[in-house]
């Protein structure tokens, strides 16, 4: 497994999963171009390594992640045109490796996840909050808009509930998140490590290559729905006969766990 040592993250290995925790707990895990960089960085090395099946993503102190750093967002301001579209591509690219890594990603939320903090949110595939935390999607109160995050979160709540929060940029809370879409377990804090476990213990029993394959057929589906049907029954029909479909079918044939389950 690979070494990855950065300024704003920590990474910590635990046998087949890594858990990557946003660390600058001084300005709330805010994004700046470093985080911003190190995360997309990460994930595409995650995303390369055969040992790593799993992937937590935390947050350091009471908040999981504030949005848009404010020294970054200082600098911003006097940004031209073309340095603001290169600054929007590095967020929507650190965005896309975490939708897109063949690994599951699952979102611990403990506390607040604000802007650009909501849409790694909703760039995780499973996401377990405190049922303290805060969410929001705000950028219309600074006179801008959600963008960078917007094809992610649209994808997870829906273009009605997109339109509900991006318009009036509210704050709402764990259990509306979960209403909505954007997390799956809304938890009280003392229960949050135990649920984030649970759901790492169920995924340990599905098909590693078969998640990062089911990811893919499900951006598939969503992305370009006139191709899907091909892609879908091409897909299956790979997987049956590929060593992991192969032995999780021989598996539940006589009655015993796949390799993979340990």
């Amino acid at each position: 497994m690979l070494e990855m040592t950065y300024n704003h993250l920590l990474v910590s290995v635990q046998g087949d999963m890594v858990t990557v925790t946003l660390n600058r707990p001084e300005v709330h895990n805010a994004f700046n171009e470093t985080a911003i960089g190190e995360i997309t960085d990460c994930f595409e090395r995650i995303g390369r390594d055969d040992e790593v099946r799993l992937v937590v993503v935390a947050g350091a102190g009471k908040s999981f992640c504030a949005g848009g750093d404010l020294n970054w967002m200082k600098k911003s301001v006097k940004f031209t045109k073309k340095q603001n579209l290169e600054d929007a591509k590095r967020l929507s690219l650190m965005l896309h490796a975490v939708n897109e890594c063949p690994k599951p990603v699952v979102a611990r939320v403990q506390g607040n996840a604000l802007g650009g903090g909501s849409g790694l949110v909703a760039a995780c595939d499973i996401a377990v909050a405190a049922d303290g935390a805060q969410f929001g999607f705000t950028e219309v109160k600074l006179g801008i808009v959600p963008a960078a995050i917007g094809p992610f979160v649209v994808r997870k709540i829906g273009e009605s509930h997109a339109r509900h929060h991006f318009l009036l940029g509210d704050r709402f809370s764990a259990v509306q998140a979960r209403h909505i879409g954007l997390v799956h377990h809304a938890v009280v804090p003392e229960q949050l490590d135990v649920r984030v476990a649970e759901v790492v213990a169920g995924l340990r029993t599905s098909g590693p290559r078969a998640m990062g394959e089911a990811k893919a057929l499900i951006r598939e589906m969503v992305d370009r729905p006139e191709t899907a049907d091909k892609v879908c029954v091409e897909t299956i029909a790979r997987l049956r006969v590929g060593g992991e479909g192969q032995e999780g079918l021989h598996a539940f044939l006589e009655k015993r766990k796949p390799r993979w389950v340990k």
